[in-house]
């Protein structure tokens, strides 16, 4: 039996002003070719499946697009899809009827946990083969809320031993449900002790990093762990059978070096008997000029000196890369944008963010302790001398200062002059 794993795909996301739906659009038109070309038995969309819990009507209808062609093409194929933090468990549940008759199963929520014990039913998947015989069980548990999980009395931290007790009580319900030579596989949106996250695009999920579970909430009996969450494709304790699938498309640039991917697992009766990472081409670059941040005039240099293919010249704005530019200042500098946007008139990228930082000789570590006592007979030119002090190690220009000084004192005059 053939899985394939997949997550993060948040349909709808934009990057900073510029909507995405021409990457999504490439992206599904290739997961479409991949799962006809490998005859995949079933698909596991492990949450984060849109970007926000009020996705458009443009990002709802590129998925139920991709489900009814993903049956067209692969007509044994089953689907299980999760809801991540970001989804909304009432929407994604609520075409369920409807999912079903494209064998594609949906949970959002396991239920309150104050209304009794949660249906592990809904949980508790069957994964048919191509012949149309149960070859596995899958463990379909959404993303977690403190609500949602049961209370465990005396524990240290209640949240986290919820969320162990219920995947404890899904993996006793497959037990009793699986056949000998049925393989246990389990989904989940969740971050795990150790993972690697990306610090600009993941959203945390829980206050204080209590939402991190232990790798070993994964019974050693379930033959795969399909992880959703973690924008960075990676392994889970060293378990290559637990696994985080990552994104499919950059998210921020910080992802702008990840190797995206998908994840085809070959199950062998109740084992995993291989598994393929297979890269997902990307249909748009994200550019940062420079890689690291150099003084104002090298980046001008740089971008000035950019060259694109014709065919890109060409094409239209979505297809242009996406650019991050990075500058290192020693002064202020207002003009900043313009200077940038005018170095790249005529070539075809889209700005996203000009990202700006200081050189300064001190570090913060090293920086002077100030008392409270200090603090509190501090003015705020005092203040604003010793911030330009400490970005651009060196007291702030005398025009600058009396500007500030005027602003302070004829706060009322600066605006209407402004």
């Amino acid at each position: 039996m053939k899985i394939l794993h997949t997550s993060d795909w948040h349909l709808g996301q934009s990057l900073n002003q510029f909507e995405r739906s021409h990457e999504h659009a490439h992206f599904l038109a290739w997961l479409l070719e991949t799962l006809q070309e490998q005859q995949v038995d079933a698909l596991l969309i492990a949450g984060d499946v849109f970007d926000n819990a009020n996705p458009s009507s443009a990002a709802q209808a590129q998925l139920y697009r991709f489900l009814t062609e993903a049956r067209r093409r692969v007509p044994q194929l089953a689907i299980v899809m999760i809801a991540g933090n970001h989804d909304s468990p009432a929407r994604m549940e609520a075409p369920a009827p409807f999912l079903a008759l494209l064998e594609a199963s949906v949970v959002g929520q396991v239920g309150r946990a104050g209304q009794g014990p949660s249906d592990m039913a809904r949980i508790v998947l069957p994964l048919k083969n191509r012949a149309g015989q149960v070859a596995a069980w899958c463990i379909a548990m959404p993303f977690l809320r403190p609500a949602d999980v049961p209370r465990v009395e005396g524990a240290a931290d209640p949240y986290l031993a919820g969320m162990e007790a219920l995947y404890a009580q899904a993996y006793a319900h497959a037990q009793q449900q699986r056949q000998p030579g049925q393989a246990i596989i389990a989904m989940g949106h969740c971050h795990t002790s150790g993972a690697q996250v990306s610090a600009e695009s993941e959203r945390r999920i829980v206050v204080g990093g209590a939402e991190a579970l232990p790798a070993g909430v994964f019974d050693a009996g379930i033959a795969y762990v399909a992880l959703g969450h973690l924008h960075l494709a990676q392994s889970v304790g060293g378990d290559a059978t637990r696994r985080y699938c990552g994104s499919p498309l950059p998210l921020s640039f910080s992802e702008v070096d990840y190797r995206h991917q998908v994840l085809l697992v070959e199950l062998q009766g109740e084992a995993v008997a291989g598994i393929l990472a297979l890269p997902v081409p990307r249909s748009v670059e994200l550019l940062r000029i420079p890689r690291q941040p150099q003084p104002l005039e090298q980046v001008l240099q740089a971008l000035q000196a950019l060259e694109f293919p014709p065919a890109l010249l060409a094409a239209p704005p979505e297809q242009w890369p996406y650019l991050q530019v990075r500058v290192q200042l020693s002064q202020p500098e207002p003009g900043l944008r313009m200077q940038v946007e005018a170095a790249l008139r005529d070539k075809p990228v889209r700005l996203v963010r000009i990202e700006t930082s200081t050189r300064s000789s001190r570090d913060n570590e090293e920086a002077a302790q100030v008392s409270i006592d200090t603090l509190g007979q501090l003015q705020p030119g005092d203040y604003f001398e010793r911030l330009y002090q400490h970005l651009y190690d060196a007291p702030p220009p005398a025009e600058l200062l009396a500007a500030f000084t005027e602003l302070l004192n004829n706060p009322a005059e600066a605006q209407g002059a402004a």
